[in-house]
């Protein structure tokens, strides 16, 4: 079964590097994937980098996960758990970000588990399975 990876674990490759290889040898038999606004997401930090040293270095990071992961697209059956998740969540006044939203509905569409290290924000959508410890 595949997991999810949340933009804000991957986001400590930059800060800590041996998480990206404890991240990949964790998954073991499990196949990592990330949701398409995962790779912007990424892509998107790696050109606003203040320096082209961090760019360069932000760059071979991404491009070595975007090439270890699969992508989930957003795609009708992303789209059609989305539109559900936004609406009981903003039924319920406890709506979540944007890009949450959209990686919350990606794991939920395809049965996959998510790792974060927000899980305080995740906790909020019905059916969707968290590991957590990562």
């Amino acid at each position: 079964m595949a997991v999810l990876l949340d933009t804000s674990v991957l986001i400590e490759l930059e800060r800590e590097p041996t998480v990206l290889e404890a991240v990949l040898d964790d998954l073991g038999e499990q196949t990592g994937a990330i949701a398409a606004i995962t790779a912007s997401e990424l892509l998107h930090g790696v050109l606003r980098a203040d320096t082209a040293q961090r760019r360069d270095h932000r760059g071979q990071i991404v491009e070595r996960l975007l090439s270890a992961l699969t992508t989930y697209p957003f795609d009708l059956t992303v789209a059609r758990h989305h539109a559900r998740i936004w609406a009981d969540l903003k039924t319920a006044g406890r709506m979540i970000g944007a890009h949450d939203l959209l990686i919350a509905a990606t794991a939920v569409a395809h049965g996959l588990r998510l790792v974060t290290r927000n899980p305080a924000e995740f906790r909020r959508v019905e059916g969707l399975v968290l590991v957590e410890g990562w």
